[in-house]
């Protein structure tokens, strides 16, 4: 950030699913950047959390608030909003990084994993938009309000119906989000990586290699000779390009998705 130490470091992110992958990536970088965080995961996230708080506060000397919960249920993210003010301050950014993925052929994927998936992907990083918007508003300073889309968010995948379409309605989210918060001074933009080095890509991978019968990792380097630069991205690469759209350099950018795949899927 070109922002100075002294202007950043009153700032706060909230990030969602910060434990692992993409989500503990884009903690450490904003910590870098002299941003205090909220940091949000599930109960069972606590002892990774804990430590990823304190590693952020050794090396990077920022404040850090641990919230628990669930993204889908309202009265949670309502919850995280407001801890993270009471304890921190304010709030600059949000970052509605959590979500799941289940792989299902159309037909084959049952109403309750659809549910599921609903629930995080699109209502959870909805009840973010929200209670973000409503601080933000209140406070009258502007901000950034961030989500996670996905490359399945510009071209839909196979056995991706119910993942992809909750990816394309957080497109379409961030865009009307974009247009209604602009007159407060706050952007809302959104990241689509594709094949990134997380936990979640794990999962993915086991599930499909067990489908087809081939060696475990298989499907996820499957990626790299897809991928124009020839290599699968890693949290940092997210984090970077998360890093600039919570900073002025990006304040006159808005509704927007960007990919970070390595070049699989252009715009």
């Amino acid at each position: 950030m070109t922002s100075s130490a002294s202007s950043t470091s009153k700032r706060v992110a909230i990030i969602t699913g910060a434990a692992d992958g993409i989500g503990r990536g884009i903690a450490l970088r904003l910590a870098k950047d002299g941003l205090d965080l909220g940091l949000f995961d599930l109960p069972r996230s606590q002892q990774k959390l804990e430590q990823l708080a304190e590693e952020i506060k050794n090396e990077f000397g920022v404040r850090v608030v641990n919230v628990y919960g669930d993204v889908s249920k309202e009265e949670d993210v309502k919850r995280l909003v407001d801890t993270v003010v009471q304890e921190l301050g304010s709030l600059w950014a949000m970052i509605a990084n959590a979500g799941i993925s289940i792989n299902r052929v159309l037909h084959e994927t049952p109403t309750e994993e659809l549910d599921k998936v609903l629930n995080v992907n699109f209502k959870g990083t909805f009840f973010c938009y929200k209670y973000a918007a409503i601080q933000l508003i209140k406070q009258g300073k502007g901000g950034r309000i961030l989500g996670a889309s996905s490359i399945a968010a510009k071209k839909g995948l196979p056995e991706q119906t119910v993942y992809s379409g909750t990816k394309f309605a957080i497109r379409g989210m961030t865009q009307c989000a974009a247009m209604d918060y602009g007159k407060y001074g706050i952007t809302v933009n959104s990241y689509a990586p594709g094949v990134i080095e997380t936990p979640l890509m794990d999962y993915l991978d086991e599930y499909h290699t067990s489908q087809t019968g081939q060696p475990k990792g298989s499907w996820t380097k499957s990626f790299e000779n897809a991928c124009v630069l020839g290599r699968l991205g890693k949290p940092e690469d997210v984090a970077k390009l998360v890093s600039f759209l919570v900073s002025d350099d990006a304040a006159f950018i808005t509704g927007q998705s960007y990919l970070v795949d390595g070049g699989i899927c252009f715009d």
